[in-house]
């Protein structure tokens, strides 16, 4: 269905020769490169499918191969990993670990259509879902539900950018700066995954990949826009000179919004660089800065959504239609012994002014042909004003994270043995206000609500040893051992009467965690069209700082006996690769979890509280079919089952008296038990008319609930989007190619909800819990999707 002219080489590392030369696939669910830290160039297999890229035979380098690709070859799968030397090593992070359930989405899945956040791209894969977060490219990521339960940022999975972290040590990712023109692939990586990645990584990892100079080999300049004022100008230059290569992207992205207050403009810079320096020695540079200025709507009630749900008409409180959210806020800033004003967001200004900026660098060095040693260290600065409610956060977040690792490759009594041992530190020290928003407009601030001086620090050792039992059995074995240190301070602050006395309540934490996390994984190639796995593989995630302090109400207060959660999760699967037209893969699993955090809504707008499910049960199935059922036609679909529920957990409502509830046996909120993306469409690949394509996609979440007790559901939908493209080469001493296209999305105009937080349950006076009417009432939760919106875009090569 896309046109077939994306480049990239076929990067190897050890163990992948035998096991997987001659088993490739659109959706490789586990690729077996051996370990995180070594890749390099090498020849394709003998025998190789249509969805591997080759490349010629090289020396060792920082690049990727530049060989053109068939216009009929298979696009979607990530390279096949083949040969084993010691060479350059490239990402910090393998592509697709040993053993792990993984999926690569390759940049031809989305390099004809437009672009705009994670959402656009990350849905190619099964077991992901995507919910609509706290500005324009905040998305929430979920890898089989990790995530469904937050309600703002990314947690329970780890991300890098060609290997350096962007996840910081408190366990927090936000997708802001992630702009996908910027990329060449993302890997995906399912499952609890916490001997080889650490704390967090309980749903699995994510690795965005950016182009490398070399595949871009000039400047490429863009420009999407389309429907409600979106528009996105980027640019990407790259070369690959010498022993030197680069990339650069940039971008400057605005628009106003479908939503009432949601307009945006965010700027977005991107840098890779290698140097070979020696034949052993290998430096890398990595820096992404992303600035964003965004206004930000109110979550709505369910009811709410219904009938207002792009919230116009909402100047101000007064006035506001029906449907409008609104905050309570102090006239005078600190308490409502002056009175309080109801305001909409446009009224109090609400949004979000921050700035990320990363810096990393890495040198990998070959001691010989078998052993190397790398070493990486990352700069991560997140800067916050977000006046996202009734209260604004502000606060600096610096943090500090170094990695170094050994690779041995060689034989243990005859068989073929890749041996890994890593050490790593990290941490953030940061100091945050809480104040309040008062009337007045553009977000005027009161006084300060509360004060949260924190530190995270996580450090820890991994090893991971692959071994090649046979020409077709392959065994992963692997174990981390981590300690947290959480400490914090927090001062709340309450002013009574009308000048304002100030009472200061501290809160403090101290806690240490000391967390270990096994895994073992067996592959076996049956023969070239059959490829199975079974993994068993732990994770474990330790509550963030400003969890420690936030009550069921939304105020601060004492919530230090937070646990740890822990996962211990099964996995089985198989690729089936029949012919060169066809690659259907599938896998089960089921994970048990322990103290799993959960978060909810509370009556304050922004502030969610977070609490311990003693137990819990994940289980699903991830589908994934790519089918070439006829010259040019292309059929894509991936979808995900899930079925998670709470096995013990009594959950205390309070009203007056205490009342409890036993949720045992119901679904976790948040969770969409089906989720489908399936595309068909056409490509010319001859004829006057070749570059000329179109696709038709549909996209359908499930219902699924949005309280513990069950009583509440978010509804859920399908949405149609039809593409058509045209990409052509360019006879030219300056231009190379031409790419353009049309994209209608949500054809039909459907109202659908892109994001429900979870709310908590209520109770009357007698304990008996409200029913779904009353909870329907509950604000802080929902934000609606796009209506039927236009995108075109062009792209034009220069050589």
């Amino acid at each position: 269905m896309l046109r077939c002219h994306a480049r990239r080489g076929v990067r190897v590392v050890a163990v992948q020769a035998a096991l997987l030369a001659s088993s490739s696939g659109v959706f490789a669910q586990t690729s077996s490169a051996v370990l995180p830290p070594v890749t390099v160039d090498a020849p394709a297999p003998a025998k190789p499918k249509p969805a591997i890229r080759q490349s010629r035979p090289r020396s060792a380098s920082p690049g990727h191969s530049t060989k053109p690709v068939a216009r009929n070859a298979t696009l979607s799968a990530p390279a096949q990993n083949t040969a084993a030397t010691a060479g350059a090593a490239r990402d910090g992070l393998n592509r697709s670990p040993a053993g792990q359930t993984s999926t690569t989405i390759d940049r031809s899945q989305f390099d004809n259509r437009p672009s705009f956040s994670v959402s656009d791209v990350l849905r190619d894969s099964p077991g992901i879902s995507v919910k609509q977060g706290n500005g324009p490219r905040d998305f929430g990521i979920s890898i089989r539900g990790s995530n469904a339960r937050n309600g703002f940022g990314i947690r329970n999975l780890l991300i890098f950018e060609d290997g350096f972290p962007v996840t910081q040590p408190d366990g927090l990712s936000r997708s802001d700066l992630i702009d996908p023109h910027a990329y060449g692939a993302i890997d995906v990586i399912r499952g609890p995954s916490s001997a080889l990645y650490g704390n967090y990584a309980t749903g699995g990892a994510l690795n965005f990949r950016t182009r490398p100079g070399g595949t871009i080999d000039g400047v490429e300049s863009g420009v999407d826009g389309g429907s409600y004022g979106y528009l996105n100008n980027y640019l990407a230059a790259g070369k690959k000179v010498g022993n030197f290569e680069g990339s650069l992207f940039a971008s400057d992205v605005r628009g106003d919004g479908y939503i009432g207050n949601s307009w945006f403009n965010t700027q977005t810079v991107n840098f890779l660089g290698t140097l070979t320096a020696t034949p052993d020695d290998r430096f890398t540079v990595k820096v992404v800065n992303n600035d964003l200025s965004a206004r930000l709507p109110i979550r709505s009630s369910l009811n709410q959504y219904y009938q207002n749900p792009f919230q116009q008409g909402c100047a101000t409180g007064a006035t506001a239609a029906p449907g409008c959210g609104t905050v309570t806020l102090f006239n005078n800033g600190f308490n409502p012994t002056a009175g309080t004003d109801k305001e909409t967001a446009v009224q109090a200004g609400l949004g979000r002014n921050d700035r990320r900026t990363i810096v990393g660098g890495r040198w990998e060095h070959d001691f010989d042909n078998t052993t190397t040693w790398r070493s990486q260290f990352t700069f991560d600065d997140r800067n916050i004003s977000q006046p996202t409610g009734t209260t604004s956060a502000i606060g600096d977040f610096p943090s500090y994270n170094y990695m170094s690792d050994l690779t041995k490759r060689g034989e243990i009594l005859g068989i073929e043995s890749t041996a890994f041992l890593g050490t790593y530190y990290n941490t953030l020290t940061a100091s945050s206000d809480t104040r309040n928003v008062m009337p007045g407009g553009n977000a005027t601030l009161g006084r300060l609500s509360s004060n949260l001086h924190s530190e995270t620090t996580n450090y820890g050792v991994r090893a991971r040893e692959e071994l090649k039992l046979t020409t077709s059995l392959t065994a992963v074995a692997g174990v981390g051992w981590e300690t947290t240190v959480l400490k914090g301070i927090n001062t709340a602050y309450a002013y009574a009467g009308p000048t304002g006395i100030t009472t200061a309540t501290l809160t403090t934490a101290d806690r240490q965690f000391q967390n270990a996390a096994p895994e073992l994984a067996l592959l076996y190639n049956l023969n070239n069209e059959w490829l199975f796995r079974g993994r068993v593989a732990t994770g474990y995630g330790t509550p963030q700082v400003s969890n420690l302090f936030v009550l069921p109400t939304g105020l601060s207060g004492n919530n230090t006996q937070l646990q740890t959660q822990k996962n211990l999760g099964y996995d089985l699967g198989f690729d089936w690769t029949p012919n060169s037209t066809l690659k259907l893969s599938a896998t089960g699993f089921y994970e048990f979890f322990r103290n799993e955090i959960v978060s909810q809504a509370t009556a304050i707008a922004g502030v969610s509280y977070s609490f311990n499910a003693p137990r819990s049960e994940h289980r699903g199935i991830e589908l994934a079919a790519d089918w070439r059922f006829h010259p040019g036609w292309r059929f894509m679909a991936a979808y995900t089952y899930l079925d998670e529920i709470y096995t013990e957990y009594v959950e205390n409502i309070p009203n007056g008296a205490v009342f409890s509830f036993n949720r045992a046996g119901n679904k976790i909120p948040g969770i969409s038990p089906n989720e489908l993306t399936a595309r068909v469409g056409y490509d010319e690949f001859a004829g006057p008319l070749t570059g000329l394509g179109g696709f038709l996609e549909i996209q359908w979440k499930d219902t699924f609930y949005m309280d513990n007790a069950n009583l509440l559901k978010a509804p859920g939908y399908e949405l149609v989007n039809v593409n058509v493209h045209y990409k052509t080469d360019l006879v030219s001493d300056s231009f190379r190619s031409l790419n353009l296209f049309l994209e209608v999305r949500n054809v039909f105009d459907r109202a659908y909800v892109a994001s429900a937080n979870n709310i908590a349950n209520t109770v009357t006076a007698t304990g008996i819990q409200n029913p779904a009417s009353v909870l329907a009432n509950t604000t802080g939760s929902i934000y609606a999707g796009s209506p039927r919106t236009f995108v075109a875009g062009m792209k034009v090569a220069f050589r």
